[in-house]
């Protein structure tokens, strides 16, 4: 019975297999990647949330402490999240995909100056480009996030 039992075991393997990597080809293909930041300071995660729109959270820092602590969002506008972390610190918020590559209607947070700014994302494969605007896109900045993977 050793051998039944095996077969077994190896089938079932194969069978989870078989859904993580269906699972995975599902994905959005922000989701299958880390990306780096213009400056390769930091990574980060986009994930669609139960709401069908696109999230980003920093993941990895270059240089996760100043002082000998965790860096924080000392730029932040309200006093009350000066003390969050950087790490995991939500700064992509509510992309829709809008065709293809594009994703819209998000905004960006910029721990650096402590501001908000509407956001596009394209992807373009190796890379995002990633443009933040007050009111109109076309007066914005383009920064180009790279895959860090």
């Amino acid at each position: 019975m050793p051998g039944k039992y095996s077969l077994r075991i190896l089938l079932l393997f194969a069978f989870f297999l078989c859904v993580r990597t269906i699972a995975f080809a599902q994905a959005d293909p922000l989701e299958r990647n880390l990306w780096y930041n213009e400056e390769k300071t930091a990574k980060i995660q986009i994930y669609k949330a139960t709401d069908g729109k696109f999230y980003g959270k920093i993941v990895w820092l270059k240089v996760p402490e100043a002082d000998g602590k965790p860096k924080v969002d000392k730029n932040n506008p309200d006093k009350n999240r000066k003390n969050d972390p950087l790490l995991s610190l939500l700064i992509l918020k509510g992309f829709k995909k809008d065709g293809d590559k594009v994703y819209t209607d998000g905004t960006i947070y910029d721990p650096k100056n402590g501001k908000t700014y509407s956001c596009k994302i394209t992807n373009k494969g190796e890379s995002l480009d990633v443009r933040g605007y007050v009111g109109f896109s076309f007066i914005g900045r383009t920064t180009v996030w790279t895959k860090a993977d």
